[in-house]
Parts: C-alpha cells; sequence; structure tokens
C-alpha cells in the first residue's frame, strides 16, 4: 500500500505543509473493511438459517486487524532489479462456529446467536464510521488553521 499525502499549501513559515493519510487515519479504514466483511457474512449466515448442512461462519476480527496492521508497518523492499517483488498474502478465510447446540439437518446456525453477534458488528461499525469522522474533522480543522 502506498501512503497517499496531500500536499496543502504553504504554511506560516513559507514551507509546503504535507498530510500522509495512511498514518492520519490510523487502523480505521481497515476496521471499518474488516467490519463490512464480517457483517456480511452473519448476514450470509442469517440468510442460510434454514439450510441443511450449511456451516456457520465467522471472521476473527482481532488477529485479522493485527495481521493487516503489521502488514501494512511493515514492507519489503526491492534491493536488486533481479529480485521479485515480495507480497503479503491477503486476509485470512473464514471460520467455521462450533454450535451450542447440534442440529439435526446438520446446520450449525443458531439464529439467536448469529443476530447478536450481527447486532454487536452493526454497533462496532458504527464505532469505526465515529472515529473516522473526527479523524476528518481533525484535519479539516489543521487545513483551515483552527
Amino acid at each position: 500500500m502506498n501512503p497517499a499525502f496531500v500536499i496543502l499549501s504553504n504554511d506560516k513559515r513559507g514551507k509546503k505543509v504535507a498530510i500522509n493519510f495512511d498514518n492520519a487515519l490510523g487502523i480505521h479504514p481497515q476496521a471499518l473493511a474488516l467490519r463490512e466483511r464480517r457483517s456480511e457474512i452473519l448476514a450470509a449466515n442469517l440468510a442460510n438459517a434454514e439450510t441443511p448442512f450449511y456451516k456457520a461462519q465467522d471472521l476473527d476480527f482481532k488477529s485479522i486487524l493485527n495481521k493487516e496492521v503489521s502488514v501494512n508497518s511493515s514492507s519489503l523492499n526491492r534491493t536488486h532489479k533481479g529480485h521479485m517483488q515480495g507480497s503479503h498474502s491477503g486476509m485470512p478465510g473464514v471460520m467455521y462456529r462450533n454450535p451450542q447446540q447440534a442440529s439435526l439437518d446438520g446446520n450449525t446456525v443458531e439464529a439467536h446467536i448469529e443476530q447478536g453477534k450481527f447486532a454487536e458488528n452493526s454497533v462496532q461499525y458504527q464505532a469505526s464510521l465515529t472515529f473516522l469522522n473526527a479523524k476528518f474533522s481533525g484535519l479539516r480543522s489543521a487545513i483551515r488553521g483552527e
């Protein structure tokens, strides 16, 4: 991921001012994307609550976010033109959830648990949006010199 810079204007001393959005926004964009993906997975679980042999899935949000942060903070540099460009693997796959009470048709979706996890994820998604909004408000204030 290449850092996104925006050159604003000259500061009071006549120097150019730049903002690195990757540093300014922190982990919040990655958290928002993971929350969105988790929401899709939980919605699919609820949609398939009556599908025989469907296995409930979920993301381990904390471990995936930690991996995303470590991938974005460490980069592989090519020191020679003959070297291959290094890349990190993408987001790991989903995990299957073990049901508290097994279903006779092999379905592992428990609607009450999925609804609770979906509601919890929605609140956390809104919190991520609030954090991003606060970051942008701070950047806007800095740009305006307030």
